[in-house]
C-alpha cells in the first residue's frame, strides 16, 4: 500500500484501483522526485497526467501546491483518487480529476487557458505515449514560463534530449526508473 511521505498528510494510506494494471510510484522514486521539485512545489499549480491512485498529486497537495489536477482513462483509478481526496478532508477543494484519456484532458486544459508549474508524466511504460504528450505539452502552452515537465521512465527507454520547444535538463536514475526534467528552451 502506498502512502503519503511528508507534507500536511505524511503517512497517509492512499487505496489504489483493484484488478488494474496500476504501476504505483514507488516511495523511494517518490522521495527522489519530490526532493528535486521542493524548491518548485508550495503555490505550484501541479498537472498529474496518468494519475493512476493519484500517489503523485496527493504527495504534491501534502507538499504545498496551490492547485492540483488528475487525469486518467480508468474509472477505477478515478474511483480511488476521489476516495482518497474525500480522506483528505478540504484538499478536495484544492484539487480536480478528469477521467479521460490524458491527450484529450491536455487539450480540454489548453482550451482553459491554464498553465502549470509542474506537470508529471507517467504512462505506462510500453504505450508510446512519452513523446506526443511531451510535444503536446509544449504546442498547447501547459507550461508556466519557468515550469518543468518530469518524465517517469524505463531506464531502457531513452527519451529525446529536446522534443518539440522542450529540452532535457536533467536526468536521475533509481534502480530501473528513469526520472527525465524538461523545461522549455525559451525559459
Amino acid at each position: 500500500m502506498t502512502r503519503i511521505i511528508a507534507g500536511s498528510h505524511k503517512g497517509r494510506r492512499l487505496k489504489a484501483p483493484k484488478g488494474l494494471d496500476v504501476r504505483p510510484t514507488g516511495a523511494r522514486v517518490k522521495q527522489t522526485l519530490f526532493d528535486i521539485l521542493a524548491p518548485r512545489l508550495s503555490g505550484c499549480r501541479f498537472l498529474d497526467a496518468f494519475a493512476g491512485s493519484g500517489g503523485i498529486g496527493l504527495e504534491a497537495l501534502s507538499r504545498g501546491a496551490s492547485r492540483v489536477v488528475m487525469i486518467d482513462a480508468s474509472a477505477g483509478a478515478v474511483a480511488a483518487i476521489r476516495e482518497n481526496l474525500e480522506a483528505l478532508g478540504g484538499e478536495a477543494a484544492r484539487a480536480q480529476v478528469f477521467r479521460q484519456d490524458a491527450r484529450i484532458g491536455l487539450a480540454a486544459l489548453a482550451d482553459t487557458g491554464v498553465r502549470f508549474g509542474v506537470v508529471f508524466l507517467d504512462p505506462p511504460y510500453d504505450s508510446g505515449l512519452y513523446e506526443p504528450v511531451l510535444e503536446q505539452i509544449t504546442a498547447m502552452r501547459l507550461l508556466e514560463p519557468e515550469g518543468v515537465v518530469v518524465a517517469e521512465h524505463f531506464h531502457k527507454t531513452p527519451l529525446p534530449e529536446r522534443i518539440g520547444g522542450l529540452f532535457r535538463y536533467r536526468q536521475v536514475r533509481i534502480g530501473d526508473h528513469l526520472l527525465s526534467f524538461y523545461r522549455s528552451e525559451s525559459s
